[in-house]
């Protein structure tokens, strides 16, 4: 969630004028002849993404995705301003120093300069987009006074009368204190985790004060609760704590503005009635803030469903808040990728019997498992906290009432995820973690089959399963609702993953796709995906955190039975599940405890299973596990760049067609990115 959507493009009688990012390709080509890398700095790699039979669309969906694309780069200011207050400040200084600086571009420091400089534009911010740490430069202080005083002084981000100097000594410490705002979201146990926390969702208020303000206004025996806090910042004014709404003609309101402006286009080209009724609620909560118009806004796109064209648009997402409230901006633009669709269709047929029989305690069962709409699609925008690291799977809306009432879409991103699997074939990750050949042989013949599954059952049904006590508070689990939840999505995929119901409607044609996603997610969990946290830090991000107190407990309650096996064989650690059937039981036992902690709004237990088993990384194995994979040469991480759409349009500037160029400048794309997509002012 990457380049180029060219705004205000001018065509005459079918001929595009318009800027390219750099080296790029017209034409649709092969997959062994398709670049999909196009830059690899520090632990990223950034991919190129494809979108298959684009030219098959019709002009009508053509038109509607262009300018759905646009909206959903318009917001890539509020994303850098939300996930800490002083980014645009800094990404307009770096923006200048690239565009002017005079100096010597081939020393070693500029080199670095460099690549700090795309490790902030990858992470939206100057902490990590994972790990939420705060990059140390590999230039010093003194070298960057030097970019700042010999780059054009009428590019730099100055406020009134500051002079460079004085830019400089004020971003100096931000940039170089490693103490000074060191975490993004920080919720390590007994720390106020908003004081903490360098996000700017807060100002000035405590976790005290920011629980009892919003424990004053919510009502918990609200059946239908708007989502508090969703879309503004709390701060206090003249001591009383206040929210500032994020809206037109209010905080973030330029930009906005932009993301209105392109919505109403798109509504005028809008493929139903439905769907420009939709349209024009989302437009109306952008002016207004109006949860309860949001809230009405997610029904009706809930029950939009069939689209060839799609779209996701909005503050959805609370994982950049410690308190599991505030949403950072996020972007998606979509088109159908029908016949991968037709296996979410049976899945999505077959949610009421998955969850029928899921083992949950009953009263915690859905009765009903209403309007659960999946489909797998294809990219063709990403924008906000979708870019540029993209999801594989998106399940929205987000509200739990909804959810029960209305239903909810389920998306598998299946150009997002070709592009990752083609770049990771032949890495020798593999060799190197699987525990014998006859494990990788099974990753091999079923992997994509079952990264595929698990993906579409975790969006699919995991997320739209169970439901909560009446009268439990939905924001009762805090700091940990965001793992658990994704802990109650992954264990009920894992679980009906080798149910003999997925062979028998046609998912799978043996148990040996579920065989090789338990390996990977054990694997995964206990072994490999540490590989993204720096040494002698703790596991932080929800997703991570999920994986890790899953396989830690799975393998803890088996140990006596030997469930999970940890080998060590010539100096290196390696896991093996020994009895496939018996770790389905303890998925199953571990997805009914997790579903009554979130019904129950248990906040204690909550917190014990994931404080005991998905923060804590043993050291020793931590610094095997990192030299073994820095031998392999890899990125951790991967991200995108966009696609280019390039409109042709007619005598009355009506677009006509669009075409596709894959951007192969990753940097170049950032910067034009830069000059086109940014309405919020620095100070």
């Amino acid at each position: 969630m990457k380049k180029y959507i060219l705004t205000g493009m001018i065509a005459l009688m079918g001929t595009a004028l318009f800027t390219s990012c750099g080296p790029s390709e017209r034409k649709e080509t092969a997959d062994d002849e398709f670049t999909y890398e196009v830059d690899r700095f520090e632990d990223i790699s950034v991919l190129k993404y494809r979108l298959p039979a684009f030219d098959q669309l019709t002009a009508g969906e053509k038109e509607f995705i262009y300018y759905l694309s646009e909206a959903a780069l318009c917001g890539r200011d509020i994303l850098w301003d939300q996930n800490f207050k002083y980014n645009l400040l800094i990404r307009k200084t770096i923006e200048a120093i690239i565009d002017t600086y005079g100096g010597d571009r081939e020393s070693d420091e500029y080199r670095a300069f460099i690549t700090y400089a795309k490790r902030v534009f990858f992470a939206n911010g100057i902490h990590h987009h994972y790990s939420n740490d705060k990059f140390v430069p590999g230039f010093s202080e003194d070298y960057f006074a030097q970019l700042v005083s010999g780059s054009d002084v009428a590019r730099l981000p100055l406020a009134g009368d500051q002079t460079v100097d004085e830019l400089t000594s004020f971003l100096t410490p931000i940039l170089f204190d490693p103490v000074l705002y060191a975490k993004k979201v920080d919720q390590t146990e007994g720390t106020d985790m908003i004081t903490s926390s360098a996000n700017n969702f807060y100002e000035g208020v405590t976790q005290a004060e920011v629980e009892e303000y919003y424990a004053s206004i919510a009502d918990p025996s609200d059946p239908r609760p708007v989502s508090w806090g969703l879309n503004s910042k709390v701060t206090k004014i003249d001591g009383k704590v206040t929210e500032i709404p994020w809206k037109s003609g209010g905080m973030y309101g330029p930009a906005i503005e932009r993301i209105v402006l392109w919505l109403e286009k798109a509504r005028d080209a809008a493929l139903s009635e439905t769907q420009k009724e939709e349209l024009g609620l989302l437009i109306d909560y952008y002016r207004t803030a109006d949860l309860g118009t949001w809230d009405d806004y997610n029904v009706m796109w809930a029950g939009n469903t069939g689209l060839s064209v799609d779209y996701i648009n909005g503050f959805i997402e609370t994982y950049g808040d410690p308190m599991g409230m505030k949403a950072t901006w996020e972007a998606v633009v979509q088109y159908k990728d029908t016949e991968a669709s037709k296996r979410t269709a049976l899945i999505t047929e077959n949610a009421q019997w998955f969850e029928d029989h899921s083992p949950v305690d009953p009263q915690y069962r859905k009765e009903k498992v209403t309007g659960v709409a999946a489909s797998v699609i294809n990219v063709a925008m990403l924008g906000g906290d979708c870019y540029p690291a993209s999801p594989l799977g998106i399940n929205l809306p987000n509200s739990n009432w909804i959810r029960a009432e209305a239903g909810s879409k389920s998306v598998t991103l299946a150009n997002i995820t070709d592009a990752k699997d083609i770049v990771a074939r032949g890495s020798g990750f593999m060799e190197e973690f699987a525990f014998d050949r006859a494990e990788i042989d099974r990753a091999v013949t079923y992997g994509s089959l079952s990264d595929a599954l698990h993906t579409d059952m975790h969006e699919c049904i995991g997320h739209a399963s169970g439901k909560l006590a009446p009268g439990t508070d939905p924001n009762a689990l805090k700091n940990y609702a965001s793992p658990l939840e994704e802990m109650r999505a992954d264990l009920f995929a894992l679980y009906f993953m080798m149910d003999p119901k997925m062979a028998e409607i046609g998912l799978v044609p043996s148990d040996e796709p579920a065989k090789a996603q338990y390996d990977n997610y054990i694997r995964n969990g206990f072994l490999t995906q540490i590989v993204r946290i720096q040494p002698g830090k703790d596991i932080e991000q929800a997703h991570m955190r999920c994986r890790s107190a899953i396989a830690h407990w799975v393998y803890e309650k088996g140990k006596a039975e030997n469930v999970i096996e940890v080998v060590k064989r010539d100096g290196k650690t390696f896991v093996r599940v020994n009895d496939y059937e018996k770790l389905r039981g303890l998925f199953g036992e571990m997805l009914k405890e997790v579903q009554r902690i979130k019904s129950e709004g248990d906040f204690a237990a909550g917190k014990e299973m994931i404080e005991n088993y998905g923060v804590k990384i043993d050291q020793e194995l931590h610094a095997e596990i990192l030299a073994r994979y820095a031998k392999l040469n890899l990125a951790p991480y991967s991200g995108f760049v966009n696609p280019m759409m390039i409109t042709i349009t007619d005598r009355n500037g009506r677009v006509k067609d669009v075409q596709i160029e894959y951007c192969s400048d990753y940097l170049g794309q950032m910067m034009e990115y830069g000059k086109k997509y940014s309405f919020l002012q620095a100070w």
